[in-house]
């Protein structure tokens, strides 16, 4: 399928391709549905071993970006952009900026904000050259880091799975395998061992895994490849998407699969394996979408105790999608797919398309 055809298939709207030679700047911005709203979407600056690779992690992760914020009842659209580059060695102020200027051109269809291998201190550059980013500092009457927040909706998801398919309303002295210890794993983490779960953890950073068992007193670290067959109550997939796959499905040992990471299941048919295993899949985009709820709040004027409050709804979206799964009999992957599509084609009678973000809005931030 070529490139057009791809993009065409899954409605996306736009696919801007940026380069700058001065800084290395290489990146794509994927805007997918803007029904709602603008397209709001993290940058995620990755090592990819190829353009076309680049192209469709865009592509997936801005239409996981529509569903999302469909799913969450926000007014924005779906977007995504990705860096080609390596986070650790490759970041500077001249790329963020010269970023800032690409994302500006697109005159508020799509904002952009942290993500994978971005930080703060990226999205600060980018706020030089551009109004439309958030997750910038407190300072600027941003919000700061977003990961704490979707580590907390991904807790309120946890808890909100765990009732429906055990009735059990604490994770204390549950068995609980995170993978991936980033920002949102690790605190995600640091939630679990406070409220008594047993967890297990894995990244492919060895000196971040030591980090984490001194600080956070994790049960025990194991390999990468070990995590998936973890006897454990609950899997979390906090690292890259589809990690549910032909591979690793059969080694899965849970019983219930919520975790922060985009696109977690490699092909929609492993949803359905999931629900024939007994395994409660609670959709990915359903619970890490406190992140993206923080950011909104941004938009409208930042409060944080606003922002905690909104991610709660994390909780009973979780609870209403297995509902709906459990009534007629199908996966939960689909149920959430059911629940964005009623939304994305209810409103799509009453909005415009091609949705921006005012700049006035912007500006009165700066």
């Amino acid at each position: 399928m070529s490139l057009f055809e791809t993009i065409h298939s899954d409605g996306h709207e736009q696919v801007v391709f940026f380069q700058d030679s001065n800084c290395g700047l290489k990146a794509i911005v994927a805007i997918h549905d803007t029904t709602l709203g603008p397209a709001l979407g993290g940058a995620r600056m990755w090592t990819y071993a190829s353009e076309d690779e680049a192209i469709k992690d865009a592509l997936r992760l801005a239409k996981g970006m529509t569903f999302k914020a469909a799913a969450a009842g926000l007014k924005l659209g779906g977007g995504k952009a990705v860096i080609m580059g390596n986070p650790k060695e490759d970041k500077s102020e001249l790329l963020f900026r010269a970023f800032g200027r690409c994302v500006n051109t697109l005159g508020g269809r799509y904002i952009t904000a942290e993500d994978v291998g971005t930080d703060v201190i990226d999205m600060e550059y980018v706020y030089m050259e551009t109004p439309y980013v958030t997750g910038v500092d407190t300072a600027h009457g941003g919000s700061g880091n977003p990961a704490p927040f979707t580590a907390y909706g991904v807790y309120q998801g946890i808890k909100s799975a765990l009732e429906f398919k055990t009735g059990k309303k604490s994770c204390k002295d549950l068995k609980i395998a995170v993978q991936g210890l980033g920002q949102v794993g690790w605190n995600l983490a640091k939630m679990l061992v406070k409220e008594g779960a047993i967890v297990f953890a894995t990244d492919i950073d060895s000196e971040l895994c030591k980090r984490a068992k001194d600080e956070l007193k994790i049960q025990e670290i194991v390999h990468p490849d070990e995590i998936y067959s973890v006897n454990c109550d609950i899997f979390t997939p906090c690292a890259l998407g589809s990690v549910i796959n032909d591979k690793t499905i059969d080694q899965l040992k849970c019983k219930i699969i919520a975790g922060a990471a985009n696109n977690q299941l490699d092909q929609e048919s492993h949803g359905d394996i999931l629900q024939k295993k007994g395994i409660l899949y609670a959709p990915d985009y359903i619970v890490n979408a406190g992140g993206l709820i923080n950011v909104y709040v941004e938009l409208e004027g930042y409060s944080r105790e606003r922002a905690l409050r909104l991610c709660r709804s994390v909780y009973y979206n979780t609870k209403k999608v297995c509902k709906i799964a459990q009534e007629e009999n199908i996966s939960t992957h689909v149920a959430a797919d059911r629940l964005v599509k009623h939304r994305l084609d209810a409103l799509r009678k009453l909005q415009p398309h091609f949705n921006v973000f005012p700049r006035e809005k912007f500006d009165k931030r700066r």
